[in-house]
């Protein structure tokens, strides 16, 4: 496993990250225990959890829970991220008690997912999502003075437009606050969105990326096929709101050249896909869920394999020329 530095901090990271959605959920708590002890001895030390992953039915945080019990006795191996702001029950929230990024909210939402955690301190402590209720600037504050009472080491932000990022950075200086080190956005050669103006803010301001869905959802594992329907009990069967890939033709158009590509350079899917986020300058760690040892295998050997400058060169064409088609 190779490690870097995220953004300008000093904060290091293992260039897989597990992503944590799967335990407590979709994987019992002893398999959850299973796959975060074989992360840790295969070098990675970046687990990223959400207070409202792994939800049972109405009960939130069970993600939280059992990536904290997992790690009893093993807290110093791994550098802990958690987010906030998305809503933990169901139903409204008109007076934001169970979601949002105010101060209020942000102080009682540290101590639950800390308890949870079954922990002391949060490495990194991110913002999932925009809350157009909060002005940034009371959420940055209290952010800093969470890292300031030692509830947390660094705070990032998920999900956020490019502008609002390079606010947050703007009154963070202006203020003098710890201020964000990190976003957290969707990034994969399937969804580059983030490419246009994301990635210049975060190299302006210094910042970290950590990409999710470095796979799309499955898409560039080949385990998916354009003439039948999603695995059921797979992500994209399960999530509706991306099964507009599946059906879209320049996707699989896409996915052919790619796989072609791969095939040629004598590489999988998978390692073209790990290998072109981690060669963004950008990248920290690649987050990356798993709900077996043979996937968490899988991505560790993807993130380690070696390309040709050839290899990228022919791949910054391919794209170019899908973007010009698009």
């Amino acid at each position: 496993m190779r490690y870097r530095s995220l953004g300008r901090s000093g904060l290091i990271v293992s260039e897989l990250g597990l992503g944590c959605n799967n335990l407590g959920g979709r994987i019992d708590n002893v398999r959850s225990s299973h796959l975060v002890d074989a992360a840790i001895d295969m070098g990675v030390t970046l687990f990223d959890v959400a207070d409202m992953y792994g939800r049972r039915d109405a009960y939130p945080g069970a993600s939280e829970e059992a990536l904290g019990n997992a790690l009893v006795g093993k807290r110093n191996k791994a550098v802990l991220a958690t987010k906030f702001g998305m809503k933990m029950v169901d139903g409204p929230d008109e007076a934001g008690n169970a979601s949002g990024a105010s101060r209020r909210y942000i102080m009682q939402a540290v101590d639950a997912s800390l308890k949870r955690l079954k922990t002391d301190w949060i490495d990194l402590y991110q913002l999932h999502c925009p809350d157009p209720r909060t002005p940034i600037e009371e959420t940055l504050h209290t952010l800093d003075d969470l890292t300031r009472a030692g509830k947390i080491r660094y705070a990032g932000v998920s999900n956020l437009p490019a502008w609002q990022v390079a606010d947050a950075c703007h009154i963070a200086r202006r203020d003098r606050l710890a201020g964000i080190i990190c976003c957290q956005d969707e990034l994969s050669l399937i969804e580059r969105k983030a490419q246009t103006d994301l990635l210049p803010a975060l190299r302006r301001f210094s910042l970290g990326l950590l990409p999710y869905f470095p796979l799309a959802s499955g898409l560039l594992t080949g385990k998916y096929r354009q003439d039948a329907s999603p695995p059921e009990g797979s992500r994209l069967a399960a999530w509706t709101y991306l099964q507009e890939r599946y059906r879209n033709p320049s996707v699989w158009t896409l996915l052919d050249t790619l796989t072609a590509l791969a095939e040629r350079h004598g590489c999988g899917l998978a390692d073209l896909a790990f290998g072109w986020l981690l060669r963004h300058d950008a990248t920290g760690s690649v987050i990356a869920g798993a709900t077996s040892e043979l996937q968490l295998q899988a991505n560790a050997r993807s993130c380690a394999r070696n390309m040709s400058e050839a290899l990228y060169a022919e791949l910054d064409e391919l794209l170019g020329a899908n973007e010009a088609l698009s």
